[in-house]
């Protein structure tokens, strides 16, 4: 009876129809993670996160020693969501995971397609427009610092989006995060609508033939450290993470290090990745999470991604008008230059393939995207260099 009793104030007391929303939140990120195979290993402990913080006395207020709620620098009323708290402090608030799965993402990245055409760097350059364009967009509507943390979703880089929203206090960091990597996990829905808008048939037939050209092994060791010191000199604050990201790839080719690369890119990647993604939820709470702000950074969110799809795709239709008929390239591949590796890449070769069977994209593709990486990382970096 007693029992009963508890259940019954716990609910009474606890709960609020905004947790049913929540939960719907929740749970359509956990459909699109099984029924969907949208990125997974995110959305689903992102999904099951949102709705295991929202049931009711599970998120409790902070308080001092008279009792009452402890604000933050923002105002806002500071909540504890227990041994999620903990890991968020201990891996998100302090950067410590997004640099650590850089070490993963590194260690998967084959710089190999990039190398041997190097002209494909400018392409993700070009597609970082996004970025800064929902900047401008948002600082209409947000302080600055907050407007620079959503401006960077468009990188398509969801630890570069964590640490840059972290370093400029962003009050908004929850809805950043989700909104960083539940875009991700939708760029196979967003970008083929978008590059087909901006192309026509024949540019999406183009032919790009792929002359394999051999990357020796010590240009490949040697990348990822000049691009470190490049990065450091270019944009210092951007030196670790492009640093971690390097340094997986070191690991990776360096080819005396087999082990620890398998393990960087396969334990360590995905347990890392479980961490963070149950421990973004610790700021879904619905108090924290359903305000206008966050449906607008959503919205600008979405923005940034097509923006930076059209900007490479534009890129590269101003870049055929000055070559010559048989050097032209397929303006698909621009869209390839946002950080969604290799998501994105893969989805430019499949519609390649599927305008013609015969028109394989991949290497220029590939090369493209993870040129991107590297260009959201340092965009990330310009983007503290100015405002942090």
């Amino acid at each position: 009876m007693e029992f009963i009793e508890f259940l019954y104030e716990n609910i009474v007391e606890n709960f609020s129809w905004q947790m049913l929303v929540m939960w719907a939140i929740g749970g359509v990120l956990v459909f699109l993670a099984i029924k969907k195979d949208m990125e997974p290993t995110l959305l689903l402990p992102i999904g099951f996160g949102a709705i295991l913080v929202n049931l009711p006395g599970v998120m409790q207020k902070v308080v001092d020693e008279t009792g009452r709620p402890v604000l933050d620098s923002f105002g806002n009323v500071q909540y504890d969501a227990g041994p999620l708290s903990t890991l968020f402090d201990a891996g998100i608030a302090n950067e410590l995971f997004p640099l650590i799965l850089f070490i993963g993402i590194g260690a998967m990245i084959d710089f190999g397609p990039l190398l041997s055409n190097p002209k494909l760097m400018i392409f993700g350059a070009a597609a970082q427009f996004g970025i800064f364009f929902t900047f401008c967009a948002a600082s209409m509507f947000f302080p600055i610092n907050d407007a620079a943390s959503i401006g960077i979703i468009g990188a398509a880089d969801g630890p570069t989006s964590i640490v840059v929203a972290q370093q400029l206090h962003s009050q908004y960091v929850g809805a950043i995060m989700v909104a960083a990597y539940s875009y991700m996990a939708l760029v196979p829905i967003i970008q083929p609508p978008v590059i087909k808008l901006l192309t026509t048939k024949k540019e999406r037939l183009i032919r790009m033939p792929y002359a394999a050209k051999s990357v020796s092994k010590t240009t490949k060791i040697l990348f990822p450290i000049i691009i470190t010191a490049i990065a450091g000199l270019v944009a210092p604050e951007s030196v670790y993470l492009v640093g971690f990201l390097m340094f997986g790839n070191l690991i990776r080719e360096c080819g005396v290090l087999n082990s620890l690369s398998d393990t960087a890119q396969n334990v360590l990647a995905n347990l890392i990745t479980i961490f963070l993604g149950i421990t973004i939820a610790s700021k879904m709470y619905y108090e924290q999470f359903l305000k206008p702000e966050t449906l607008m950074i959503l919205g600008l969110g979405l923005i940034a991604f097509i923006f930076d799809t059209a900007g490479g795709v534009v890129f590269a239709k101003i870049l055929n008008i000055f070559l010559p008929k048989s050097k032209k390239l397929n303006p698909m591949i621009g869209a390839a230059g946002i950080s969604a590796f290799p998501m994105s890449g893969r989805i430019v070769h499949k519609m390649g393939l599927k305008e013609d069977p015969q028109n394989f994209l991949l290497m220029h593709s590939m090369g493209v995207n993870v040129s991107g990486q590297i260009a959201s990382v340092i965009a990330g970096g310009l983007i503290l260099k100015f405002f942090g």
